[in-house]
This record gives C-alpha cells, structure tokens and sequence, in this order.
C-alpha cells in the first residue's frame, strides 16, 4: 500500500464529490468554488450547461480517484495504469502552474480563485508524482 497515491485518490475523491455538491445545491456553491458568476446564474435560472459540465468534471475525478486507490494497491488493477498516471499527474501539475498565469487575466474568475486553486492542483499533482515515483516498479 502506498500512502502517498491513497491520499491521492481521497484527494480526487474528496474533490468529486464537491462537484456534486455544487449540482445539488447550485449557484451558491458555483459561487463559493470560484466558478464564476455565470455558472452560478446559469443553475439558478434551470439550465442544464453547468449540471453537465460538472457532471463530466466529476466523472473524471472519480476516475482519477480510481487510479490511485488502485495504484496504492487499495482496488483492482485497472488497464493502463502507468500511463493514466503519469497523465493524470502531468494535468494536475500543468493546471496548476497554468492557473498562476491566468491571475491577470481571469475568464470570469477572479485572482484568488486562480491562486488558491493552483496551489491545491500543484499540490495534488506533487502527492501524486511522489506516490507514482515510490510504486513505479510494481505497476
């Protein structure tokens, strides 16, 4: 069992299951999360846009989750594990340095959105390449 890539699949999890969240109760939660102020009027108004852009973000976490719980050794070993993690780690990693440069620039979020959200991708994505760096040679 590797801690590093369990943490990183309670991480992911964790993650997913805020997106639900935010479909359940709506545009507050749009908001609170930082999606912007037209995802938030967007749900409050019924549309089906952010329930199925969330939707698909939280399918891929779960996803995600999946397969570090089952690179830790938690769950079954699913196909392709290797490179579905190194993927999974460069994403997160990219994502979060990729957020520091949009702080001036926001598409509809605002600074600290940017900076607290990359910090919390650079950070998911550096539990995850420790924990694909210690299981490398048993996947």
């Amino acid at each position: 069992m590797n801690v590093f890539l369990i943490i990183a699949g309670t991480l992911s999890g964790v993650v997913a299951t805020l997106h639900l969240g935010c479909i359940y109760f709506g545009g507050s939660w749009y908001r609170f999360f930082g999606a912007g102020e037209q995802m938030a009027l967007l749900s409050e108004q019924g549309s089906i846009k952010p329930t199925l852009i969330t939707s698909v973000i939280f399918l891929i976490l779960s996803t995600w989750s999946l397969y570090a719980f089952s690179a830790a050794g938690v769950i079954f070993t699913l196909p392709f594990i290797r490179l579905a993690l190194v993927l999974i780690t460069l994403i997160y990693l990219a994502r979060g340095v990729a957020g520091f440069f949009l702080i001036n620039n926001p598409m509809g979020r605002s600074p600290e959105f940017w900076v607290w959200s990359s910090i919390i991708c650079l950070s998911f994505g550096i539990v995850h390449l420790v924990g694909l760096k210690q299981q490398w040679a048993s996947l």
